[in-house]
């Protein structure tokens, strides 16, 4: 299969992820943490190690104010409903995805108000707009990186200057972006930010984790065991043990953390060049073929590697199932859970085909799409 699904999760992922993970399986498996014998100290090691890479990749300070979880939904659940309490004002924009909306609207039923702005036609948000959203009692902006159904950019440095200028806390969602173009936390202004593990990062689905930045406090979402402070029976305030109970998934963490390593050895610059001549090649072509409708912007360097089309009035569906029963290729289809987001595109009743390329992904890959695209739309048109 030609695999153009990566912004649901990358594949194939290094090689060194698949042997960190079956070194940790084979010879470490022991709870980190919970022992000082031999197994588990390896174990523990890993994931400092796995954590000190992060931290180096998005220029974190303090390698303790990151905190591991399953996915990004987790961290973006911890850092929102941790973060805002009743009489709060937050504010996002309208092409969040529901890991983002559905906190948010859960939490209006407890008196937090919410504003959306409204982004463009192409997903492209005006920072004036955001700012003149923000009240006296906004406590949070809360914002995607890159849009996961159009793969536009949104100007994050610009809002994090905004929020730092008003007092207000920026919480990034990176789905889309971590691991395939630069963030810097600092330079960012980014208070927390959330990343999962198994998309841009190139590591295992079940992993992901939140950054906090130093001297914010966030209520636990879970309590429980973190390997020290047993005798008390309240949740220990130091980070990251605060917001990580239960015990970690050790193999999996130990996978992303080389899948980072592997990473910043060819350089997230690299990566983001190789995706940047991809979906250049890809929008060049594709936007020569009749019938076929490209949402978004056009401009490469404004998106990341992630393109959402239609053909002709096919059911998009229908489309997807072509590109994988008949060409072998793998795209995703529908609403991509970020309705929000089709509905500020005008696609909310057809959704899109989205086609989304990785690292591993090649110039061929893009040509048998392309053909596929052309012969599918020649058919329909």
């Amino acid at each position: 299969m030609i695999y153009l699904d990566n912004a649901a999760t990358t594949w194939p992922k290094p090689p060194v992820v698949i042997e960190a993970m079956e070194k940790v399986l084979t010879q470490m498996g022991a709870n980190p943490g919970r022992a000082a014998h031999g197994m588990a100290l390896m174990a523990s090691r890993t994931i400092v190690k796995a954590r000190e890479s992060i931290a180096r990749l998005f220029n974190i300070p303090d390698a303790s104010c990151i905190v591991f979880g399953p996915n990004a939904t987790f961290a973006l659940n911890q850092a929102i409903k941790g973060f805002l309490k009743p009489g709060d004002h937050v504010v996002t924009t309208s092409m969040e995805h529901n890991s983002v909306f559905r906190p948010l609207w859960s939490l209006q039923k407890q008196g937090v108000k919410m504003s959306i702005v409204q982004c463009s036609e192409t997903g492209q948000l005006d920072v004036e707009k955001l700012e003149k959203a923000l009240q006296p009692n906004t406590a949070l902006i809360v914002m995607t990186h890159a849009s996961n159904v159009t793969g536009t950019l949104l100007p994050v440095k610009e809002v994090g200057e905004v929020a730092t200028a008003r007092g207000v806390k920026l919480l990034l969602d990176a789905a889309q972006t971590a691991g395939v173009y630069p963030i810097d936390v600092q330079k960012l202004h980014i208070d927390m930010l959330a990343f999962p593990g198994h998309k841009g990062l190139l590591g295992p689905q079940g992993t992901g984790g939140l950054y906090v930045r130093e001297g914010i406090e966030l209520i636990p979402l879970l309590e429980g065991g973190t390997g020290g402070n047993s005798e008390s029976p309240e949740q220990p305030q130091v980070m990251p043990d605060r917001l990580e109970s239960g015990t970690h998934n050790t193999a999996g963490i130990a996978g992303l953390g080389a899948a980072v390593d592997y990473i910043m050895e060819q350089t997230v610059d690299k990566v983001r060049r190789h995706e940047l001549e991809l979906v250049a090649h890809f929008l060049d072509e594709v936007k020569k073929m009749p019938g076929i409708t490209i949402y978004g912007p056009q401009n490469p360097e404004q998106k990341v590697g992630v393109v959402s089309l239609n053909v002709a009035n096919a059911d998009c569906g229908e489309i997807g199932y072509l590109l994988d029963q008949v060409y072998g290729i793998g795209v995703r289809t529908g609403l991509h859970c970020a309705p929000n987001a089709h509905r500020t595109i005008g696609t909310l009743e057809s959704g899109t085909v989205r086609v989304s390329f990785s690292y591993f992904n090649t110039h061929d890959d893009v040509e048998q799409c392309l053909k596929a695209f052309s012969e599918i739309a020649r058919n329909l048109v």
